[in-house]
């Protein structure tokens, strides 16, 4: 049973408020209706003595006898006739919602509302959400893009996938994987321009900056080493799409995720750069309120994504810790 304190005056049982817990209003019903405690107990998988405890504990809260109990006698007082009478019906209904909820939550049906990025969403992990249709039809799948992070309490929202750790102390986030960062500049370009061999010939060409990336922190993949460079834009641009179009249009070098440059780079409209050189990596992240259950439906999205984040060519995953945001 859900606890929680409600306020009641009973009338002409006591005329004045008391605080009751209502579970233990319930356990008196459930009393009642099973002729003794410990048939209560029994049916509601209690120990005996808790079940007497919270029954004299209800009694001295409201001031009278509810039960006359002795080991053969087990008869309802007219104070505890009116008081069953009184609450009866809000205890199951009580109930009858508690089930009604706890069903919902454990069901692979029903609608999920789930909120995530634009770009990445209909790019490489357009795939993941046709695969996640298909393989739970019962899920009703309602899908809001948007490259702003939408507030997932006001959305009203069952989870979210977010790109980077959330600083919301009302939610609770679940690392996926990361999406590493390469630099990249089309044949063209290169043609032109040539092909950089080390990091501070970067200086001497063009470059795309991109504001969610105004530094650029790199780290050789086989020493280690991190160097961290600002470099000198000569265009720049606030949108990721904007920027891999213009690499791939042969206006300069840029940093970029590959999650958006995966297919120019298959296709040979672009090329990685200084491939011993990897850019900062973007953590994915399933993301949602601390302060509800995360339904079946939402714990299945979560893991499908993780599974799938797993198995992607593209994409790598890393141990980004499971966080309660503080």
């Amino acid at each position: 049973m859900v606890s929680f304190i409600i306020n009641i005056r009973i009338n002409p049982i006591i005329n004045s408020i008391y605080e009751i817990m209502l579970d233990d209003i319930a356990l008196y019903i459930h009393i009642v209706q099973s002729r003794g405690l410990a048939s209560a107990a029994k049916r509601l998988g209690l120990p005996a003595a808790t079940v007497t405890r919270r029954l004299q504990k209800l009694e001295a809260s409201i001031g009278c006898k509810l039960i006359y109990r002795s080991a053969r006698q087990f008869a309802v007082t007219a104070e505890g006739e009116v008081y069953y009478q009184a609450f009866y019906e809000l205890v199951q209904t009580f109930e009858a919602t508690q089930r009604s909820l706890s069903a919902e939550l454990h069901l692979l049906s029903g609608k999920l509302k789930v909120l995530a990025p634009t770009n990445i969403s209909t790019g490489l992990l357009q795939p993941m959400w046709s695969s996640f249709i298909k393989s739970y039809p019962d899920i009703q799948l309602d899908l809001s893009l948007n490259n702003a992070n939408q507030d997932i309490l006001a959305a009203q929202a069952d989870i979210a996938l977010r790109i980077g750790p959330q600083k919301d102390s009302q939610l609770y986030q679940k690392g996926l994987g990361f999406i590493p960062t390469v630099l990249v500049a089309s044949t063209d370009y290169l043609n032109n321009h040539g092909a950089p061999e080390q990091l501070d010939e970067l200086s001497d060409h063009r470059i795309i900056g991109v504001n969610s990336i105004p530094i650029w922190t790199l780290t050789h993949r086989v020493s280690g080493h991190l160097v961290e460079l600002t470099p000198s834009i000569n265009t720049f641009v606030n949108d990721i799409k904007v920027a891999s179009q213009w690499a791939c249009d042969g206006i300069g070098i840029a940093l970029l995720p590959i999650s958006e440059v995966y297919q120019d780079l298959h296709d040979g409209n672009l090329v990685q750069l200084l491939t011993d050189w990897s850019g900062p990596r973007r953590e994915l992240y399933a993301v949602w309120p601390s302060g509800r259950l995360l339904s079946a439906k939402a714990k299945c999205l979560r893991d499908f994504m993780l599974d799938y984040i797993e198995k992607d060519q593209v994409l790598q995953t890393n141990n980004i810790t499971d966080k309660h945001i503080r």
